[in-house]
């Protein structure tokens, strides 16, 4: 990795800023000892910030029954990590959509960014409870360094972006370090690390494309994205029985699960998808995939054994 290439991409209009309300929450809950007292106190000084976090409360994502309308209240119903989660989220998210990247379609790209987040999700419910949100927003932004890339190096990036497509042929580590000398995980995880998310997620993203994470929680959370982002990619296109059958396997053997667990998400994972978009305030490209691909997994786990 070129660290050199790194700070210029840091340094260009390619990284969104960060507002300073968000920027300040971050920092106070760095100290393992704050006070929900300052966290309330730093987000209502902005208005908007306070009505952002009470719309993502009261979203469908969440089902509350009764109507929050207070910042505390939403503070102490989601925890402070999870609001930092959907605030870094929103905010990010809504500066790269307002990019004009040439040669990507942003609504395939949070299409793919938001399934693979409720895979994401789903994996680590299953195997670091207590990692679930780190590894929803980590896979929800691990991908931002592509656009970036794009627009700090147009020419040069140009023949990598033009696969992050459906139906194109995905990009890997060594394809990205000899064309720019870095990869779209490090720089995603740059970004993350300067907008001050927590080492788990930065650390995790910087990962998530290696093939050999390593072992521990930000490995299993790296390899929960990798795994995620293959799931993903599947369910924003129209792939084969074979090709479905293939991905799914690899990816659920990267993690060390069990099929069950994709099949089980896969018939209500278009209402979850579409619940994040809404939140988020994203409009994203609908795909009636999913019951293909349910069906030939519950298929392929029914088939009696050969051999």
């Amino acid at each position: 990795m070129k660290a050199s290439v790194l700070e210029t991409i840091k340094k260009s209009a390619a990284v969104p800023s960060i507002p300073q309300v968000v920027l300040r929450f971050l920092e106070i809950m760095q100290d393992p000892h704050f006070e929900y007292y300052d966290l309330v106190k730093v987000l209502s000084a902005d208005a908007g910030t306070v009505s952002e976090v009470l719309r993502l409360a009261n979203s469908a994502l969440f089902g509350v029954r009764n109507k929050i309308v207070s910042l505390q209240h939403a503070l102490t119903l989601l925890g402070p990590k999870r609001v930092r989660s959907l605030l870094l989220g929103r905010y990010l998210v809504d500066s790269m959509s307002k990019k004009q990247v040439n040669g990507l379609d942003m609504r395939y790209f949070w299409r793919r960014s938001f399934a693979s987040s409720v895979v994401a999700s789903h994996f680590a419910h299953s195997l670091l409870p207590h990692h679930r949100d780190e590894a929803s927003i980590g896979a929800v932004l691990a991908d931002i360094g592509i656009p970036i890339l794009a627009e700090a190096f147009p020419d040069k990036y140009r023949p990598i972006l033009a696969r992050y497509a459906p139906n194109g042929d995905p990009a890997v580590m060594d394809d990205e370090l000899e064309a720019v000398e870095v990869t779209h995980g490090q720089v995603s995880a740059m970004v993350l690390a300067h907008w001050k998310l927590p080492e788990t997620v930065t650390n995790a993203v910087n990962l998530h494309q290696s093939a050999n994470p390593g072992e521990g929680n930000i490995a299993t959370i790296g390899r929960i994205l990798n795994a995620s982002d293959r799931i993903g990619r599947i369910l924003c296109e129209v792939p084969t029985p074979e090709e479905i059958i293939s991905v799914c396997t690899g990816a659920i053997s990267f993690v060390a699960m069990d099929m069950d667990v994709l099949a089980k998400l896969l018939p209500t994972i278009e209402n979850d998808i579409e619940e994040l978009a809404d939140t988020l305030r994203i409009d994203v490209i609908p795909n009636n995939i999913y019951a293909l691909i349910a069906q030939t997994l519950q298929e392929h786990l029914s088939a009696p054994a050969t051999g």
